[in-house]
């Protein structure tokens, strides 16, 4: 798999493009009552959801090296991974979404949904195919029975 940018760098790409947008678009602001709550809720998530996600891939002793997911030596399908075939970037989008919120431009939701566009088509589908030729039916089988993001 040839990955030309790594996750963590397009998320600071697209957290900084939602930066720039809330600073330079005129329009688009809003505020809302528990608007910070919301923000802690969706950090303090994203966080559990990320750190269980690394828990066990290295209790089942596993890459997670997102440039080379042919190094993976097992698959991991339980716990916080029967819910979602991409925990790791599920927590990357719900700190985006923070982050937007943060910022408070409506228009950082049209950003974010950019992102997802992006991982699924650089990142996630080239992943999928590796992990297919790796795991073959099993592999196969947990997408059918798992979504992708959650």
């Amino acid at each position: 798999m040839k990955l030309k940018l790594p996750p963590a760098i397009v998320f600071l790409i697209f957290g900084s493009l939602m930066y720039l947008l809330a600073e330079f678009l005129p329009v688009g602001y809003f505020d809302f009552f528990g608007r910070r709550y919301l923000i802690k809720a969706l950090l303090i998530l994203a966080v559990v959801i990320s750190c269980i996600a690394l828990i066990q891939f290295y209790l089942a002793k596993t890459s997670i090296d997102p440039k080379n997911p042919s190094k993976a030596s097992s698959l991991v399908s339980n716990g916080i991974y029967k819910y979602s075939r991409n925990p790791m970037y599920l927590g990357l989008l719900l700190i985006l979404l923070a982050w937007g919120l943060w910022l408070a431009n409506a228009f950082n939701v049209l950003l974010a949904a950019g992102f997802v566009s992006y991982m699924n088509t650089f990142q996630i589908q080239p992943e999928e195919s590796s992990l297919a030729q790796l795991f073959g039916k099993e592999y196969k089988h947990y997408c059918i029975k798992v979504r992708r993001w959650f």
